[in-house]
């Protein structure tokens, strides 16, 4: 019988992991203001057509504004964290389902679930 599996991905910084990951981060970041841009507009699109209700107009921007401000924030919270790490350390990069097979007879524990997959610079280097 075939079951599904959740196994972590775990990646090894390197320096060009690490270059990597301030890149993207960076472009989250410039994606996240250009969206803000955009919802500015927006809301001062809609302020000018919309006559009724403008502080409906005004809140529901507000809060997608505040909704990437967090996000923009916990960005930058997690480069700073980068920065702070050592070379060589594992962070965990994602959560990912796999399908494993088990048997009458198969011991059940913890050990069949808790998989671990170790990358460093884009090559698998540990299962475990």
């Amino acid at each position: 019988m075939e079951i599904i599996q959740k196994v972590v991905v775990k990646q090894i910084l390197t320096e060009t992991s690490k270059q990597e990951l301030i890149e993207y981060y960076t472009e989250q970041k410039r994606q996240i203001e250009q969206e803000c841009d955009q919802l500015h507009f927006e809301q001062k699109k809609m302020e000018r057509k919309s006559k009724f209700q403008p502080e409906r107009v005004a809140d529901y921007f507000t809060h997608e504004l505040e909704v990437r401000r967090e996000k923009k924030k916990l960005i930058q919270f997690q480069m700073e964290q980068l920065e702070v790490l050592e070379l060589g350390s594992e962070i965990r990069e994602r959560e990912m389902e796999t399908i494993i097979e088990v048997q009458v007879g198969d011991k059940w524990d913890k050990s069949i679930f808790d998989k671990t997959i170790v990358v460093r610079d884009g090559i698998i280097v540990e299962i475990r």
